[in-house]
């Protein structure tokens, strides 16, 4: 039976199984075949599939005739590249835009249109380096973050728009940003006449925090591996992977060179602990200075525990920009979060139940390869004696230790009173600090 005895059901179920290219190439055979070929529901169906298109748009978001134009359009405008890692990385993009809509839509805002091919190869002449064909592409979609001067008004470091986001520690704030083409042409620019940068002219600076001490981010546009500078970086170049290298693939393009993929590696595992609450968006002290914070929020890298009512979760971060992997005794630097809150129901002592309770004493004891180098006692917690009642927002405070190994942990209790310290309800208790990792994670943010 041919195709020219099938109703139309039947031949959009066939084609649309055939896939796109298939389904091109089908509509030579004959004039029925042309036909059913054209017809906008069957590519409204492809342009769904491979590209997660709702409504006919070209490559920079306009409005086109049909869903045929469009699916035409988006492979014209890419024709230079696999059409596979095309859609991936459109994937990517599409998974971090669906989260900032949902979540922090003044960071999407952020988002600069992508570059042209011209751009790209102007970008690349005056640099001298060729970029991978994943990092290429990723700058087609989207050409890094462009903020407004009233997006910094709000942050004494810079914008907490970053589209990577960060950490607190002290008095310093670091949130990480995609940087454009233009400004990683100028960044690497400038770094290229530090002594640590000698030799390193496949380097490029594609993110960055606006920090005074910047944290910065270098792709090897030879190997596509992505680094992260350490203390070290401008003296002596020292920098540490981002990806781990058994998970970076090889990508071939048209000509057969092997183009590796760590900053598209990179962006995909960000998308996918956004998703699954692994990071969060993190409110500021001020409005409009919301962040994205790295440090995780779910086991295995954050510990919770409930101890009399109070809970307790607790979290850290590698400090990649102060870590020093020349000191022996203090190689990583690491920043941990410390989350407490009394449960709606209030906390109860030996049946003795209470509406609020304030900090007074800490206990910590930090292990580097389960060997202790640290123990420490003291008052309050950064100079605070908080206190919490049941649905106040969560106590929430910041610091840092140094490790002399890229593996450890901490563990310990907090000491609170019933009541408050001027005026107890009954005897003070501890609330334990269930054990979390210090470690230098596979990925590096």
């Amino acid at each position: 039976m041919g195709f020219d005895t099938l109703g139309d059901l039947e031949l959009n179920i066939i084609l649309s199984n055939l896939g796109a290219e298939d389904t091109a190439r089908t509509s030579c055979v004959s004039k029925k075949l042309r036909t059913s070929t054209s017809d906008d529901i069957l590519w409204s169906h492809f342009c769904a599939q491979e590209l997660g298109l709702s409504q006919p748009l070209d490559p920079l978001g306009n409005p086109v005739a049909s869903f045929k134009v469009s699916y035409q359009l988006w492979r014209e405008s890419f024709s230079m590249y696999p059409w596979s890692l095309v859609r991936r990385v459109h994937k990517c993009w599409g998974r971090l835009r669906n989260w900032l809509t949902l979540n922090f839509p003044e960071a999407e805002a952020t988002l600069r249109k992508g570059a042209s091919e011209s751009e790209i190869q102007e970008f690349e002449r005056i640099l001298k380096v060729k970029l991978p064909l994943p990092t290429r592409i990723l700058y087609r979609f989207y050409d890094g973050q462009e903020f407004k001067d009233e997006d910094y008004a709000n942050d004494l470091y810079g914008s907490p728009l970053g589209l990577i986001g960060g950490y607190t520690f002290y008095n310093r704030s670091v949130n990480v940003y995609l940087l454009p083409l233009h400004q990683i042409v100028a960044q690497t620019i400038d770094n290229r006449s530090y002594p640590g940068f000698s030799g390193k002219s496949n380097y490029i600076i594609v993110a960055a925090s606006s920090t005074l001490i910047p944290k910065l981010f270098l792709l090897n546009c030879s190997s596509g591996q992505l680094f992260v500078g350490t203390k070290n970086l401008s003296a002596s170049g020292e920098m540490l992977p981002c990806v781990p290298k058994e998970s970076i693939r090889s990508v071939h393009d048209v000509n057969a060179n092997q183009q590796q993929d760590a900053m598209l590696l990179w962006l995909e595992e960000h998308a996918s602990r956004l998703e699954k609450g692994i990071i969060k968006l993190r409110e500021g002290k001020k409005p409009g200075s919301n962040s994205i914070s790295q440090f995780p929020e779910e086991s295995p890298l954050c510990s919770t525990a409930i101890t009399s009512g109070v809970q307790v979760s607790a979290s850290a971060v590698l400090i990649p920009e102060f870590s020093d992997l020349e000191d022996f005794e203090e190689k990583y630097l690491f920043t941990y979060s410390i989350r407490m809150s009394l449960l709606p129901g209030g906390g109860n002592i030996n049946g003795m139940a209470f509406d609020s309770c304030q900090l007074y004493w800490r206990h910590w004891v930090i292990r580097a390869n389960n060997q202790v180098v640290s123990d420490v006692n003291g008052e309050a917690v950064i100079g605070k004696f908080p206190i919490l009642r049941p649905g106040a927002k969560e106590f929430i405070y910041e610091s840092c230790t140094p490790l002399p190994s890229s593996e450890g942990s901490v563990e310990g209790y907090f000491t609170f009173v019933p009541g408050r310290l001027q005026e107890p309800k009954g005897d003070m208790f501890r609330v334990n600090v269930a054990q979390f990792p210090l470690q230098l994670p596979d990925y590096i943010y």
